[in-house]
């Protein structure tokens, strides 16, 4: 199958920190189908050679293992193409036309690694070039919009030009091995369904945690903060891939059918609920790895005044027969004490004690989604030395899985296995504009509660797991997160 890839933006740093990087993997493995090209646009006056040299010179910077030999990239570059646009230009359009028409690729993907409000004047030139055709795919990556209206209005101008079956609006999470194992889990196995539910489960634990603080994006996140950068997309759509039901089939609509039942099920937020279930917090000079860590507003391209969230916790309710009366508790931050994304389901305690176990020792499912991919059952067992009690004393032990060393290099990265789904056309993996609205539906009182609040985000010290209210709003249930435990 013959395709076509247009990268608006390429020479953008997405483009060369992630999306070169996972099409070069693609071409390693074999997966990437034959008579491709990878098309780069953007508004510098490049010739294709000049752009395979850029392009070239920016793998020095990605992981080792990621870094093709010179003889790789020599056959790689053959698919890299140049093409000068400027987004404003109708007859920039006309020429990008003209080139994809002298080969009559099977699949054209035009792919916007753009601002969000280039998007709709993207599209609307991609029409009157006659770009829209049904081989055309259209990625859009996030943010897509700041708010709900803005997501809508987006949305709205796409689908003028665009059918939604042609629509992926990417959320890299969602092509990550652990997510994708996350819904193997719970619909390839018999074991985790009968006790999925209420009556077995006390309290589920989302956190997507990083070391890192926001670089050199200061100036773009100081826009965006961590509630619209990861709880309204990465976290939201991990909350209903353990949340959801079972689809009736793997198909995308299927899939995503059971994912909007979910995020309809969110329980509105509250007056009482916004002060008391949700924390922000603003990072402080700290200590990261032994080395002094800047503040949040000494960060380049950062307001000095700034009340920009680089902390968000709170506690979502999902009002179903399933999950009625069960605590979903959302955390995720920057220059945090490690980088740590998990789930922690944690289980009821047994509901007739018969021996003597630690307190607050209780079942527990942790998913690791990165750095390691894996599922770590804890549960208790009778230790080595019980015969003082008899026998009736039990000892905290875990199952632990590795998928990494399980899968080892067979492993596909996020970008990668987006990128080629992308070109086959499937749509499992990719959000659908009725999700993204009722998202941004739910956190939308969140951001206008913060709006009118003078208080400003609590400061936390880089190097912590955030504001201590974030341990007092779970410790309020009864609760405590993973490591405090």
């Amino acid at each position: 199958m013959s395709f076509d890839l247009v990268l608006f933006g390429g020479t953008g740093d997405l483009a060369w920190r992630k999306l070169m990087p996972a099409l070069f993997q693609a071409f390693r493995h074999g997966s990437l189908p034959e008579g491709g090209r990878i098309i780069g646009i953007a508004r510098d006056d490049l010739s294709d050679a000049q752009y395979r040299e850029l392009i070239r010179s920016r793998f020095d910077a990605v992981d080792l293992a990621k870094r093709p030999t010179p003889e790789e990239f020599e056959r790689f570059a053959g698919l890299l193409h140049f093409v000068r646009l400027d987004l404003s230009q109708p007859k920039d359009y006309q020429n990008l036309a003209s080139m994809l028409r002298e080969r009559r690729a099977d699949t054209v993907v035009m792919y916007l690694a753009t601002a969000p409000n280039l998007f709709a004047t993207c599209v609307q030139q991609l029409a009157a070039a006659g770009l829209n055709r049904p081989n055309t795919r259209l990625v859009l990556e996030k943010p897509l919009g700041h708010d709900l209206e803005s997501n809508r209005a987006i949305n709205e101008a796409v689908r003028k030009v665009f059918p939604e079956k042609q629509i992926f609006r990417i959320d890299h999470y969602l092509g990550k091995p652990a997510v994708q194992n996350l819904f193997a889990m719970r619909f390839g196995n018999a074991v985790f369904e009968p006790v999925w539910r209420r009556e077995h489960i006390s309290n589920i634990q989302i956190t997507i945690a990083e070391e890192l603080g926001v670089e050199k994006r200061g100036a773009f996140y100081d826009q965006t903060g961590a509630l619209r950068d990861m709880v309204q997309n990465h976290a939201l759509q991990l909350l209903c891939a353990i949340a959801m039901e079972p689809p009736i089939n793997a198909h995308a609509d299927a899939i995503r059918d059971e994912k909007l039942k979910v995020l309809r099920s969110l329980k509105p937020w509250t007056p009482e609920m916004l002060d008391q279930h949700v924390v922000r917090g603003q990072y402080a000079g700290g200590v990261i790895n032994g080395q002094p860590a800047p503040a949040y507003r000494e960060e380049p391209g950062v307001d000095p005044e700034s009340n920009t969230e680089t902390f968000v916790a709170l506690r979502a309710d999902i009002s179903s027969w399933r999950w009625a009366g069960v605590p979903f508790y959302i955390r995720t931050g920057k220059r945090l004490a490690e980088r740590e994304a998990h789930i922690v389901v944690n289980f009821r305690e047994a509901p007739h004690a018969i021996f003597n176990a630690p307190p607050g020792a209780t079942n527990r499912l942790v998913i690791h989604l990165q750095p390691r991919d894996g599922l770590e059952m804890h549960m208790l067992a009778q230790g080595q030395d019980n015969r003082r009690s008899n026998g009736h004393t039990l000892t905290p032990v875990h199952l632990d899985l590795d998928f990494d060393k399980r899968f080892g290099s067979e492993r596909v990265g996020a970008y990668e296995r987006l990128l080629l789904d992308v070109i086959a056309g499937r749509l499992n993996l990719f959000v659908r504009s009725d999700e993204q609205e009722e998202a941004w539906r739910w956190v939308e009182p969140i951001m206008e509660h913060w709006g009118n609040d003078t208080r400003g985000p609590r400061p936390y010290a880089a190097g912590t797991w955030g504001p201590s209210a974030s341990s007092a709003m779970i410790a309020r249930d009864g609760f405590c997160w993973a490591e405090e435990c």
